[in-house]
C-alpha cells in the first residue's frame, strides 16, 4: 500500500471510524468484500507498520522480544529457510507455489502458539528501508515476525536504528 494512501486513512472522521471498529465485530460471512472492513485492516495493518518501524528506529533491535516465544520461532524459522536472504527478501520466497508449500507447515506450527499468527500484515523486502508502496509485501502474521527476529538478531535491521541516531545534516552553515 502507498505510504500516501494510507497517510489519508488518518483523516476518517470519528463515524467512519466507528463504522470501521464496529465491521470488525461481525462474523466474516456478513461482509463478502465490504470496504469498511478493508478499510479498517488497512488502519491497523498501517499501525502496526509504524510502530514497528518507529520502534527499530529508536531501540537496538538486537535487544527486542517481539513475542514471548521469539527463540522457537527463530530456530525453527531458521532450521526450515536456512538460506533464505532477509535482508532484501525476493517476493517469490514468499509468494509462489513451491514457497508457499514450503511457508504453509511453517506457519501451521504456530497456531495456537502466536495469536493470530495468520492475521495479514505488511513486511518490507528491504531491510533498510522503510515501508514504501515499492518495500512493502503482504505476509502473514508468523511470516513477519520470523523474518523480522531473523533480521533483528542477525544486524540487518541495524542500519534503520543506526540512521535514525545520525544527527540530521546541517542545511547550511550561518555565519
Amino acid at each position: 500500500m502507498a505510504a500516501a494512501g494510507l497517510a489519508g486513512l488518518a483523516g476518517l472522521g470519528p463515524g467512519e471510524a466507528a463504522a470501521a471498529a464496529q465491521a470488525l465485530a461481525l462474523p466474516a460471512e456478513s461482509f463478502g468484500n465490504d470496504p469498511r472492513v478493508e478499510l479498517a485492516w488497512a488502519m491497523k495493518a498501517h499501525q502496526h507498520a509504524q510502530v514497528y518501524f518507529n520502534l527499530i528506529s529508536s531501540v537496538d533491535p538486537k535487544f527486542l522480544s517481539l513475542t514471548k516465544v521469539d527463540d522457537r520461532i527463530y530456530e525453527e524459522f531458521r532450521k526450515t529457510f536456512r538460506d533464505l536472504r532477509v535482508d532484501v527478501l525476493d517476493p517469490e520466497e514468499l509468494k509462489s507455489e513451491p514457497a508457499k508449500a514450503k511457508w504453509r507447515p511453517f506457519c501451521l506450527r504456530f497456531e495456537g502458539v502466536v495469536e493470530d499468527f495468520n492475521y495479514g500484515t505488511l513486511l518490507r523486502l528491504d531491510s533498510r528501508r522503510e515501508y514504501t508502496e515499492e518495500n512493502t509485501i503482504f505476509a502473514t502474521r508468523i511470516q513477519f515476525f520470523a523474518i523480522e527476529i531473523a533480521r533483528n538478531r542477525e544486524g540487518w535491521n541495524d542500519e534503520v536504528y543506526s540512521s535514525a541516531r545520525e544527527p540530521p545534516a546541517s542545511e547550511g552553515k550561518s555565519g
